[in-house]
């Protein structure tokens, strides 16, 4: 990454003069304190990226911020005060103004003991990495880089203010982080902080898994995750909190040649996010659809049988969607979450039997019911699970899904197949059939269901014609 120091500079002075940013320096100016933009939005402004955070740090204590930023704001909290930081609405934008801190951690539990400080340079050594430890001093305009912050941004290097083994021991999520910015930033961590990070991989363990989650979703928003999941797969960290991504790492059989599991899983999320951006431009990541793609697999070390004919994993689906749901559930997602990816892994090959035989209209109802509000993701995900280098090969499976979207398409005009339903609810089936509610209407239900995907729309007339000859059979 080229950085232009002469453009750079540029940027940050028209940061200075961002409104939001002029207000708050003039007012901590006026009450006698210092204030300097720190960290992100410093970083991002250098490297012509986007601002959204706004981040500031000073001398004030917080009863003394909150002071000051009251009279030129529409709302203020203090949820973060006992680690020294206000938020504040100000010009419409979001702002958190922390107290210089000297944090001490436990290294235990990893909760920072605060200390608040008296300098900025202090404040910025304590940071993760120096290119996150530099700060804009307001209003002067002048930039405070103790660490070396400039040179590893041109450089594109991750490195710490401090010695890499005491940086991590005080917060070992420094590590994760590292790991996201490598992704977000596409840097190269430097030799020192990945030896660290390889010897310290164990003290994650005393990290919650709430903040874990975290940088793991973090580092998937990221528009190119594949090198931090890399950086924690070879120092040991994924080992700790997912370790099924490392074991796709199979070893290959010389005389049953198949993929390296793991490297194709890191182009399926790849090209995964490729399709994203393609078909969703401009929309927010997709966390689901890219814990499925980088998850899809992880069933298969379980069920590797090498046999005459070479490797199988027979059932990785199903296995994989049980093990993507117990590891998603240990990391503490969301109920629902969890759930779209537990049934993507399930769902990501029931495309390939298409490419076999055609499928029938029945076919392509199941597939689209069993999808259910997953199957836009459903296209993706299978779409990015073709790797393959045989050109051939990619072209047919590349047509074959066109054409299953196509028939989609044109059954979801003639049918209404977002809505599949049997043609007769709950309360007509009773009132054909003269059965109160109970299991015979659930059974009733699912038989009509099934006429359904396999005819298309009967009609209510031949409905009841087909449920009352059903009653009937049964009844015998």
């Amino acid at each position: 990454m080229v950085v232009n120091m002469a453009e750079a500079l540029v940027r940050l002075q028209a940061l200075a003069g961002h409104p939001t940013v002029s207000a708050l320096a003039e007012a901590f100016r006026d009450a006698g304190h210092e204030l300097a933009l720190v960290g992100g939005p410093v970083r991002d402004a250098m490297l012509d990226r986007g601002t959204n955070d706004l981040d500031f740090t000073t001398n004030a204590r917080p009863d003394e911020i909150l002071r000051i930023v009251t009279p030129i704001s529409t709302a203020q909290w203090d949820i973060g005060r006992e680690f020294g930081t206000i938020g504040a609405r100000i010009a419409g934008e979001t702002v958190e103004i922390t107290t210089y801190r000297a944090d001490e951690y436990d290294g235990e539990t990893r909760k920072p003991v605060v200390a608040f400080g008296d300098t900025l340079d202090g404040d910025l050594v304590r940071r993760d990495f120096t290119v996150n430890a530099m700060a804009l001093r307001i209003p002067e305009v002048k930039l405070v880089d103790p660490s070396g912050g400039v040179e590893d941004l041109v450089s594109g290097v991750l490195r710490t203010p401090i010695d890499p083994d005491v940086s991590f021991g005080d917060d070992p999520l420094r590590m994760l982080r590292a790991a996201r910015f490598a992704g977000q930033l596409g840097f190269s961590v430097h030799a020192d902080a990945r030896a660290a990070m390889r010897d310290r991989a164990a003290t994650l363990d005393i990290v919650s898994a709430e903040r874990v989650q975290g940088e793991l979703t973090k580092l998937l928003s990221t528009d190119a995750p594949r090198e931090g999941i890399r950086l924690l797969v070879d120092t040991g960290l994924a080992e700790r909190f997912l370790p099924e991504v490392p074991a796709l790492r199979l070893e290959i059989d010389e005389h049953h040649h198949h993929k390296d599991v793991y490297e194709h899983s890191l182009t399926v999320l790849d090209q995964a996010i490729g399709y994203e951006k393609e078909r969703h431009p401009g929309e927010a990541p997709d966390v689901t659809l890219r814990l499925a793609a980088l998850l899809h697999d992880i069933g298969k070390p379980a069920t590797k049988r090498t046999e005459a004919g070479g490797v199988t994993f027979y059932h990785h689906d199903i296995v994989g969607a049980k093990l993507a749901k117990k590891r998603l559930t240990a990391l503490r997602y969301d109920g629902d979450t969890i759930r779209d990816v537990a049934r993507l892994v399930e769902l990501h090959l029931r495309f390939f039997g298409y490419t076999e035989a055609a499928w029938s209209d029945s076919a392509v109802r199941r597939y689209v019911r069993d999808a259910g509000p997953l199957l836009e993701r459903l296209h993706m995900l299978t779409r990015a699970d073709v790797t393959t280098r045989n050109k051939r090969k990619a072209d047919r499976l590349g047509f074959a899904y066109d054409d299953l979207e196509e028939r989609i398409a044109a059954l979801r005009e003639q049918e209404e197949m977002d809505s599949v339903r049997p043609d007769l609810d709950g309360n007509r089936i009773q009132e054909v059939l003269g059965v109160p509610p109970g299991r015979v209407v659930g059974e009733a239900y699912r038989f009509l269901l099934e006429l359904r995907l396999d005819e298309g729309p009967l009609g209510a007339e031949e409905a009841e014609r087909r449920l009352l000859a059903w009653w009937a059979d049964r009844s015998d």
